[in-house]
């Protein structure tokens, strides 16, 4: 058994059972953990309003005056056990689309699956006098609606990764026109109301949507580890996986639905929250090594961009950033740092 166990992984024995653990993405984890917790922690101190630490503190342990411990944990602190899911959200999706079609800009925000539940949201709300996002329930349902769009014109789950981006960057362009033509209809307050929703925003999201977050996500997360387990047979050919009992063509379309459902609660949920699909897998996969598919480590990475990101457009401005350009103004550096460090490496994005 020895000599036909990677060597890069450990096997840990229960009984009759038995768990190929992979060394590297175990310590990625690791270290990522505590750093997703000390983000988290610093969310919740971010202040945008002036409140002192000792403040928020006491607002935490239920010490403080009633305001304090309203704002605190009634607001903040359900914001962000929110953003880090919403976060966890984003990486997993990321991760599966791009091992899905081989190309790491192959992510919901690029593929029309982010824009479908944005748009399902924006119609939602057409016509309301008050501008209230609700119904981010309609998130998912947008988002597979544009994802089976791009399925049928890319060819099918399996079409080549650069057909799947080309024809995901056409849908993502025409429901965005829609979003923007039902918008321009609108009047002052709805636009107003929606815009901060549209640029990635967790304002507002507390308990009532983290509960059923969180619901999905215990659903959804272990068949996505699942999914990435075999994914890996990807670097096969379809005859070779068949001949291992794999039907690839069932652990595309399964991986891809996971995956469309998670990106659909995040953005119903936080918005469009931009570059957090791309960034998360790349650097999960610069911990984990190539030979993975770091489902674990993405949904970490996920989590911690999210609350960094949060925090910081907290402090850094006068006035309070939406997670969304925070991540924004991060995320063009990065990809043109992933397009460049790509063709370094293999002559292509």
């Amino acid at each position: 058994m020895t000599g036909v166990t990677p060597p890069d992984s450990v096997v840990l024995r229960t009984g009759t059972l038995s768990w190929l653990l992979p060394r590297r993405s175990a310590l990625a984890a690791a270290l990522l953990v505590p750093l997703v917790a000390v983000l988290g922690c610093l969310g919740v101190l971010a202040s945008s309003t002036g409140m002192s630490l000792p403040q928020t503190v006491s607002g935490l342990l239920g010490t403080g005056d009633p305001g304090t411990v309203m704002i605190v944990q009634d607001f903040r602190l359900p914001r962000v056990l929110v953003g880090l899911l919403v976060g966890a959200a984003l990486g997993v999706a990321g991760c599966l689309t791009q091992t899905l079609a081989g190309n790491r800009l192959a992510t919901p925000d690029l593929i029309g699956v982010n824009e479908g539940a944005t748009a399902a949201v924006v119609a939602s709300v057409a016509g309301s006098a008050t501008g209230m996002v609700g119904d981010w329930w309609l998130g998912p349902l947008g988002a597979v609606a544009a994802a089976a769009v791009v399925v049928l014109c890319a060819g099918g789950a399996g079409a080549a990764g650069h057909r799947v981006l080309v024809v995901g960057i056409g849908v993502s362009t025409f429901i965005g026109a829609v979003s923007d033509l039902i918008m321009s209809r609108e009047n002052d307050n709805t636009a107003g109301g929606v815009f901060l929703w549209a640029v990635g925003s967790l304002n507002g999201r507390d308990g009532g949507v983290g509960v059923p977050l969180s619901i999905a996500l215990l659903f959804l997360l272990p068949l996505a580890l699942a999914a990435g387990h075999r994914l890996q047979l990807l670097r096969f050919d379809d005859d070779m996986a068949a001949s291992l009992g794999v039907d690839l063509r069932r652990v595309r379309a399964a991986a891809l639905a996971v995956a469309v459902a998670l990106a659909g609660l995040a953005v119903g949920v936080g918005g469009p929250i931009a570059f957090v699909a791309l960034a998360a897998p790349v650097l999960a996969q610069r911990l984990a090594g190539p030979t993975r598919v770091p489902i674990t480590g993405s949904a970490l990475a996920g989590a911690a961009l999210i609350a960094a990101a949060d925090a910081l457009g907290r402090v850094i401005a006068p006035v309070e950033l939406p997670v969304g350009v925070v991540t924004s103004v991060l995320g063009g550096p990065f990809l043109l740092w992933v397009l460049f460090r790509s063709e370094r490496a293999t002559g292509k994005a």
